[in-house]
Formats: structure tokens, sequence, C-alpha cells
């Protein structure tokens, strides 16, 4: 018979816990009741002791970071896939629609007059029509605004500024007539978790658009005294090594420096739908060289533009690519 047994069957435990609210122990029964207690407590105790000191704590779950972090991306479960930094897998193509994920981009002005600048204006809205308010900044910036006629010309980087109440604003000029998309970039902090996400909205510009037709695939052009040369064949839905590479007049690698947060940028939009494509260059490049790792969402012709600076200057130099 064990220890536990013992108490259990101890008559003066049984008395102590009858239900007639009477004390049936003599002197000799209340020294038997207080050893058993005794016994149960010091058993008790070492049971809770022995728990204490054997089972591992729970683990505790992961807090997403909501401040800025430098070269930061987060994916979040639902989100669109970014293909910023290198990671593998194929990506869908962004900024096709105005609402997503619970957010709007909500311009107050889309119609603009051909080189003429005036302030583009707008929100990002939250599902119950509440301005978001809190970013976190990515690549420098807490919002990349990239416009584009639906050409595939007229390519611009913008990084607005936002006001306490959430309205961002940027001077923007378009310099002739068509329909262009503006493609708000960002990472927002909803629910205190952050959330990257790719909205666009067209903007317009009265008159007879003069259509520019894309130029035929070429591996190398010029911007400004560089000279710049894409390698690479991707696939559609297959993640592939693309590589700018940048020489001066004499042929030599040129240094590239720093540009937000990166060695070099890569966007890329596709012809027709004008879905957009946001890469940054592998770490650690040699002398004039970014490797960036891009995934084609489809088959069709694409516009790459290739963002780097050098010499303290920001360079832009355009590819048009078939993609099989």
């Amino acid at each position: 018979m064990t220890d536990n047994d013992s108490v259990a069957a101890s008559p003066e435990t049984a008395g102590a816990n009858g239900t007639n609210g009477t004390n049936q122990c003599g002197p000799g029964g209340w020294a038997g009741f207080r050893a058993g207690a005794a016994l149960g407590i010091a058993l008790l105790a070492g049971f809770v002791a022995g728990r204490t000191v054997d089972s591992p704590a729970p683990p505790v779950p992961p807090v997403a970071s909501a401040g800025p972090v430098p070269d930061s991306v987060f994916y979040v479960t639902g989100a669109p896939v970014h293909q910023h930094g290198t990671a593998s897998g194929a990506a869908d193509p962004a900024g096709l629609a105005r609402t997503a994920y619970g957010l709007t981009l909500a311009p107050e002005a889309t119609a603009f007059e051909a080189g003429r600048p005036r302030p583009l204006r707008f929100r990002i809205l939250a599902a119950g029509g509440a301005p978001v308010t809190a970013y976190t900044k990515v690549h420098d910036s807490l919002l990349h605004l990239i416009v584009i006629r639906r050409d595939l010309t007229g390519f611009q980087h913008l990084h607005p500024a936002m006001a306490p109440d959430g309205i961002w604003n940027t001077d923007l000029t378009l310099p002739g007539p068509g329909g262009y998309r503006a493609i708000a970039d960002f990472t927002a902090v909803v629910g205190g978790q952050p959330l990257p996400v790719t909205l666009g909205v067209d903007l317009t510009v009265a008159g007879e658009q003069l259509q520019d037709p894309l130029p035929p695939p070429a591996p190398q052009v010029e911007t400004g005294h560089l000279t710049v040369q894409l390698d690479g064949s991707p696939t559609a839905g297959s993640e592939g090594p693309v590589t700018v590479r940048v020489s001066d007049p004499a042929g030599t690698p040129t240094r590239l420096e720093p540009y937000l947060g990166a060695a070099a940028h890569l966007v890329a939009f596709s012809e027709g739908d004008v879905a957009y494509l946001h890469t940054h260059a592998e770490p650690d490049p040699a002398a004039g060289t970014a490797r960036f790792r891009w995934t084609p969402p489809g088959p069709g012709r694409y516009r790459l533009f290739a963002e780097f600076r050098v010499s303290s200057t920001v360079h832009v130099a355009a590819f048009t690519v078939d993609v099989h």
C-alpha cells in the first residue's frame, strides 16, 4: 500500500471530510490527521515543483517588427508577393487594382494637363474608410510611387511626402496626352502588423495620344555617357538571373553606388495590362555589375527599367524583353 493509499483510507481524514459537521476524532486521531495532512501537502508540493522544473516553457510566438528596418521586406500570409530581395518562387503581377487586402488607393484628382506640373494628392484608406497613417520604411522610403504611360513610356519613380492626416503629396508632370498608371508600393502597419501592398490607379491627360511603339529587344542601351548591357533569358513562371553591366565610354566597369538601400533596382512592366514587378540587386556585386532574380508571371513583351547611381547621379536604362 502506498502513502497516498494510506492517506485516502485514513478514518481521521474521512471524518474530517464528513457531512455531519461533527468532530469524531479523539486526541490520537488529531495527531494522525495532522501527520496525514502534512504528508499530503509535501507530496503535492513535490509534484508541483517537479512539473515546474521538468516541463519546458511554451514557445513565445514571434512578433513582426513594425518599426523602420533598412532594406526590409515582410511576407504576410495572404499578402501579394513582391520580388524584393532574392525571394524565390513565381510572383503574381501587382498594381492592377486600386483596392486589395482591405486597402484602397484614393487620389483627390486624376486629370492632368500635358507638360504642366501639378500636385498629386492621395490617401491609402483602410476598410472602414479611415486613412492609414502608419507605415514601415522599405528601401529608404515609406512609399514608392511609380508612374508610367500605358504604352510603357515616361517612366518616373517618385517618393511622396505624407502629412500627419495621411494625405500623400508629390508634384507630378505628365509629358503628353494619354492614359497613365500610378503604382503605389508600400508596407502599411495594420493591426500592429506590417502588410506589403501594391495598388494602382489610372491618370489621364486629355488630347490625342501619339502611340509610341516599344523599341525592339536589344541587349545594350546608352544612358548619359554610360553603356548598359542586359544579360539573361528569363522564362515565364520561372525565376532566373538577370544581370546589368554598366561601363564608361572607355569600356571600364563603373562603380555602382548604393541607391535606395540596394546596389540597383529593376522595375518591370508587362505590355498590355501594365502589371508591375520590382526586384533589387543581390548584395556584394562585382564592379559595374548588378545581379537580379526575376520571375516573369507570363509570356509576352516586357519593359524593364534598371535604376542605379554612378557619381551621385541616378540613371535609368530601359530595355525591351520578350519572354516565352
